[in-house]
């Protein structure tokens, strides 16, 4: 399992409509929430579903921590690393709580997501002025909890019970429909089962359970009428999905996606992360028939290795991972790769990391991610012998990042030239300038009026960056939806 937390990605949730805030505030003065995301994409949905729950209670998010009267801190606990930014970063709000208090002003503190799943009363020893900590599967709880905490007590809740989350949220959802940006995630699946033996995620988040397709349905709709054109479903293992419809049959994610894809207004799909070894025929059959999926997939191999693979208890061999690749492209030949590894895994000797290098090389990735190896306390590879050096590991770690930064430089490069559909979604740094993405999840950045946002635009690609497109609007088209089209690159 992986589910690209490794990014440190630092967001703050700052967007709740003035619709919704209207009956929050009908019960007393505003409150402000600043949430601070640490890791995947669905902390990141997490964290949305946060303030969603307290915005009847009168909360409204902002991104400055100095004027909030509560910060939670959504936490990833994937690497040491990442738990210590948090600490880290609780010894800044601390100072900022006590600054407030000077003046009069209350601030309650919470500690939510995974590290706050793992170390639980662990955090209130080490930072005491955390006032709440909230494990994953328990934020719904957050009004509750907040009353507890307010009463003098440490909250500490970490319990599983992640059916009751889905169905809170579910009944919750029915009542707001909150205005969103043109793209957003959604959870259809958490936990995991592979217990792959560098990885805490089976700890944190618990075993793989799927919310109904019902609820997914639903929710989608909702996205939809709320201004959503692209929804990226999201799991720990997201393609393991074994959702409860209606009828009581038991669908995968092959059948949920066509599903969704007959949702009006909702015009591209996407799904991760997932495991190779959940990669059944109708999802991948569901690349070939759906246009609305897009042609990206991520598919993390780890190492190309097969006695590392063995090792970490991936369950597959380089050659399984191959013929999986082979039968991806057969059904979608332009689709973009990308994946995860991890360099300097217990016991990876030199040709180890080669077979890795050759798999890349072979495979031929648009992106991918990549880490050293972090030691995580309570997982099996903690404690294995053949623990590799830190310098080998950073060298190791820099010859495979420059290898896939020269496949992601080609892999942009075969666009140059060519029309594509692009989800507008933002401004951009310049005057006139509109950020959007491309089918194959890359940034495109192009000069368009503001009032384009939210709508897909036929660009052709001008030039490349590093990581992002740069384009040119098509002028005289209508917003392209799904029946735009996704061409293939120019022999």
């Amino acid at each position: 399992m992986t589910s690209r937390p490794e990014q440190d990605m630092e967001t703050n949730v700052t967007a709740v409509s003035a619709a919704d805030m209207t009956d929050a505030r009908k019960g007393g003065n505003t409150r402000k929430v600043f949430v601070r995301t640490y890791g995947c994409q669905m902390n990141v949905y997490d964290s949305e579903r946060m303030t969603d729950v307290l915005a009847p209670e009168g909360f409204e998010a902002t991104d400055d921590l100095e004027d909030a009267d509560l910060v939670i801190l959504n936490t990833c606990h994937i690497r040491e690393k990442a738990a210590e930014k948090v600490y880290s970063e609780l010894g800044r709000i601390r100072k900022v709580k006590e600054e407030r208090a000077k003046s009069g002003k209350d601030m309650m503190v919470g500690v939510a997501g995974c590290v706050a799943q793992a170390e639980g009363e662990e955090i209130s020893r080490r930072a005491p002025i955390v006032d709440l900590v909230v494990g994953p599967q328990s934020y719904h709880q957050l009004p509750s909890l907040l009353e507890k905490a307010r009463a003098g007590s440490k909250v500490v809740e970490t319990e599983f019970d992640i059916d009751a989350k889905f169905n809170h949220l579910s009944e919750r959802a029915e009542k707001q429909v909150l205005k969103r940006p043109p793209s957003a995630f959604l959870t259809v699946q958490e936990g995991c089962d592979k217990f792959c033996t560098f990885c805490v995620v089976p700890y944190t988040r618990g075993a793989e359970v799927s919310r109904s397709v019902e609820q997914i349905v639903s929710e989608a709709e909702r996205m939809a009428a709320a201004g959503v054109r692209e929804v990226t479903l999201l799991g720990q293992n997201v393609n393991a999905y074994h959702g409860t419809s209606p009828d009581g049959a038991v669908w995968g994610l092959g059948r949920l996606l066509r599903r969704l894809a007959e949702i009006d207004g909702l015009d591209r799909l996407r799904y991760t992360t997932s495991h190779p070894r959940d990669m059944d025929d109708d999802l991948i059959e569901a690349h070939r028939d759906l246009k609305s999926l897009m042609p990206y997939l991520h598919l993390p191999v780890q190492s190309g290795s097969d006695k590392i693979l063995k090792a970490m208890n991936r369950r597959h061999t380089r050659d399984e991972y191959f013929r999986l690749i082979d039968r991806i492209r057969e059904v979608s030949p332009d689709i973009a790769l990308s994946g995860d590894f991890i360099v300097g895994f217990p016991g990876e000797s030199d040709q180890d990391f080669e077979d890795t290098m050759d798999l890349i090389r072979q495979v031929g990735y648009g992106s991918a991610f990549s880490f050293k190896y972090s030691s995580r306390p309570g997982t099996p590879g903690a404690t294995m012998d053949e623990q590799v050096p830190e310098d080998v590991k950073s060298a190791r770690l820099a010859a495979l990042q420059a290898l896939v930064a020269e496949q992601q430089k080609a892999f942009n490069a075969s666009r140059l030239g060519m029309t594509c559909d692009v989800l507008l979604e933002k401004t951009g740094r310049n005057p006139g300038q509109l950020v959007g993405k491309s089918p194959w999840l890359q940034p495109v950045q192009l000069d368009a009026p503001e009032d384009l946002i939210g709508s897909i635009q036929a660009v052709e690609i001008v030039d490349i960056g590093s990581n992002s497109l740069f384009g040119r609007l098509i002028a005289g088209q209508d917003d392209l939806g799904r029946s735009g089209r996704i061409p293939a690159p120019a022999a």
